[in-house]
């Protein structure tokens, strides 16, 4: 008698499996169109490929990102026919540097990249589109970043500190002294930064840096470590050196080296001073915010005798430009030390009509004090997974005008359905270029209901 074996055996159960494609490997590949995301799209072996850098038209070889199924992530290593379209990237790290994807491409083709990515978004998850498109809303091309997070790490093999920005698609740091999209005072800023970490005593102490200028530049040092008097007075003199602010972030919140030195940014069209600190979630581009905030308040038309309702307000960006139209502004927020700041900036720039309120915007509104008497019109500025909760109870506040400012198409066409429901018209949209030189879109849409 046979002996048995007692190994188990596994059949197929039908087909065969298709050998991923390794991380790594080149791949020579015609782009046909480009993604929302703005990367080429090509078709191999099967498989759709993914390329960032990549045009419409061009003959390129690719490297292998990472690999799902029949989907596969890549970049460009090397271009075997441009696209007459395709520009030298001004930046020399944007193929590597993981904060710009769109630098190869002309503004007016990213332009119109994003704008399309509004309209399919609208399209495809909403059925729906605006009465009327509105023109892009842009500024500068480059030079336009107010604040940045540097990264930073010490390496122990090497015994060095690498600064710089994430990699595309990874964590490692690229070394980068120089950045066009960043405003010119924090260019000179960053370039110096690599020199004055690698002197300090204990580099190892350093998490990372943020930049930020408005009213006046600053320089954010995270330390996991207490920092020696040699090693403050260092950066203070490189801070000083270069007309910034030097903060330092602990184990406690960000805090001023020298005390009573603040941060804020300038809405000079309703001449107003916003203060924040380190951490407050602030635009990164002066120019758009500015144009952004005058065309909602354009679009709302808030005239002095209505009630308006601002949520997740923030600092006060649109509420305090909003008070000085309306006879009363309620702004709400999630976060009590924005409520808290908020609140400081309406005192100021001494506007009374503007009232602020912190409350869970996820959950129902329906007991919320300050509802009052209703709203004629509605602002909101939420996040990226957008305001689903709050969008469900718009028509019960009484709003016959809502201004949804969007950092998620995705979310603002969803939210969109459920403003459809409740018997509003999409009256206008457009896009919003707050980050030139990527694929990010912001966007702005007027809802109306009769």
């Amino acid at each position: 008698m046979a002996k048995k074996d007692g190994g188990l055996r596994f059949q197929p159960s039908g087909g065969t499996r298709t050998p991923q494609v390794p991380v790594g490997k080149k791949q020579k590949l015609m782009i046909e169109r480009l993604a929302n995301d703005g990367r080429g799209i090509a078709f191999s072996d099967g498989r759709t490929w993914f390329v960032s850098g990549a045009l419409p038209s061009e003959q390129i070889e690719a490297r292998v990102l990472a690999a799902h199924g029949k989907v596969v992530d890549a970049r460009v290593e090397r271009i075997l026919s441009a696209s007459p379209e395709r520009l030298v990237e001004p930046c020399a790290h944007a193929r590597v540097c993981g904060g710009c994807s769109l630098q190869h491409m002309p503004h007016a083709d990213q332009l119109a990249l994003k704008q399309r990515m509004l309209a399919e978004q609208l399209s495809r998850l909403a059925d729906i589109q605006p009465d009327e498109w509105a023109p892009p809303l842009y500024g500068p091309a480059f030079a336009y970043r107010r604040r940045a997070r540097i990264a930073v790490r010490w390496d122990a093999k090497a015994k060095r500190l690498d600064v710089g920005f994430r990699a595309a698609a990874s964590q490692n740091i690229v070394a980068i002294a120089e950045c066009p999209v960043l405003v010119q005072p924090l260019q000179s800023i960053l370039s110096g930064l690599p020199a004055v970490l690698g002197e300090l005593e204990n580099p190892r102490a350093i998490g990372h840096v943020e930049l930020f200028h408005g009213s006046a530049s600053a320089v954010l040092v995270r330390h996991t470590a207490p920092l020696s008097e040699t090693d403050l007075a260092r950066l203070q003199a490189f801070c000083v050196a270069r007309d910034a602010q030097l903060w330092l972030h602990g184990e406690t919140e960000p805090q001023p080296y020298v005390e009573g030195q603040a941060l804020g940014y300038h809405l000079a069209t309703w001449d107003l001073q916003l203060a924040y600190r380190p951490g407050d979630f602030v635009q990164v581009n002066t120019q758009v915010n500015e144009a952004m905030v005058a065309q909602a308040l354009d679009w709302l038309a808030v005239t002095a005798d209505e009630r308006v309702l601002d949520l997740y307000c923030g600092l006060g960006n649109f509420a305090l430009p909003l008070a000085r139209r309306a006879r009363e502004v309620v702004a709400v927020e999630g976060v009590r030390t924005m409520v808290e700041r908020a609140a400081q900036n309406a005192a100021s720039n001494a506007i009374g009509n503007a009232h602020f309120f912190q409350a869970d915007l996820s959950n129902p509104l329906a007991d919320a004090g300050w509802l009052g008497e209703g709203f004629a019109a509605v602002l909101l500025d939420p996040p990226r997974d957008g305001a689903l909760q709050v969008v469900k109870q718009i028509a019960a506040l009484g709003a016959k005008r809502v201004l949804y400012v969007s950092c998620n198409p995705t979310t603002l066409a969803r939210d969109s359905v459920e403003l459809q429901r409740q018997g509003y018209r999409l009256k206008k949209a457009g896009i919003l270029d707050m980050f030139p030189q990527t694929a990010h879109v912001e966007a702005m849409a007027l809802f109306e209901r009769p």
